[in-house]
């Protein structure tokens, strides 16, 4: 199953698995450099895992079975292009065992994505797009939602951001470490305008309510992530520290009718 219909049953797992849908992304965006590439095999291997599992059971290790299942997906993409040359040096790493060497500060494949998802070169409106789609898992349909836009307008920003990261030729790695504090602020503004978000929409016109929990939780979701990778650094301790005690009075700032 692909396409539109296999993207909508992988997202539904992907709801539930937002965790391994991010691992699984990062990695095959490591491995191929290619982020329509690594969306579109994971996709196919969240769809093939709700028939399989469905008949044969959860396997003992469901993110590696993901993220194998997501590797085939994507060479078998490649080789039915392998008639254009650039698909041919893609090609290539299917002989290639071993593991990349580390290219900045981290080696981490998710902090790698999150890196190039928040790049300074792609609007700031594409940037946290872009972090939610890929990073975060969210389906369009939601991100769209949040944001008080239509569907199609949301997805080609996403669109657009993907493609200026393949024009540009922006990298797909963490910072070097002298470059890592000023990429890391950026990276925090992105996380920050989704809890903003979430904290208070930017507009009620349509009936949503003005607090969001679920783009607060995802953004706190992934600084926790953030912290997890760069445990020694105050800047990102800091702002986790804002969300949870803003998150923690949350319930107070409604009323029984719904109210701020």
């Amino acid at each position: 199953m692909t396409g539109a219909a296999g993207d909508e049953v992988a997202t539904a797992l992907a709801r539930a698995h937002r965790e391994e849908w991010a691992r699984v992304v990062a990695t095959l965006a490591r491995r191929y450099g290619d982020l329509d590439l690594a969306e579109e095999a994971a996709a196919e291997a969240f769809a093939t895992a709700v028939e399989r599992w469905s008949a044969d059971g959860v396997p003992p290790a469901p993110g590696g079975w993901l993220t194998t299942t997501a590797h085939r997906k994507a060479i078998d993409r490649l080789r039915r292009e392998r008639v254009r040359d650039d698909k041919h040096r893609e090609a290539l790493v299917l002989t290639d065992a071993g593991p990349p060497a580390p290219t900045g500060a981290v080696d981490d494949d998710r902090l790698r994505l999150l890196f190039t998802c928040c790049h300074p070169a792609l609007a700031m409106p594409a940037r946290v797009a872009l972090t939610l789609r890929m990073v975060g898992g969210l389906t369009v349909g939601e991100i769209a939602h949040a944001f008080m836009v239509q569907p199609t307008t949301m997805g080609q920003r996403i669109t657009r951001a993907k493609a200026k990261i393949a024009q540009a030729r922006i990298p797909y790695r963490v910072p070097t470490a002298q470059d890592l504090p000023a990429r890391r602020d950026g990276v925090l503004a992105v996380l920050y305008l989704i809890f903003n978000e979430g904290y208070l929409a930017s507009s009620t016109d349509d009936g949503t309510q003005p607090i969001r929990p679920a783009l607060t939780g995802e953004a706190i979701r992934l600084v926790r992530l953030l912290r997890q990778l760069l445990p020694d650094d105050g800047e990102v301790a800091g702002l986790l520290a804002l969300m949870l005690l803003v998150e923690a009075r949350r319930l107070a700032r409604l009323d029984e009718d719904g109210g701020l």
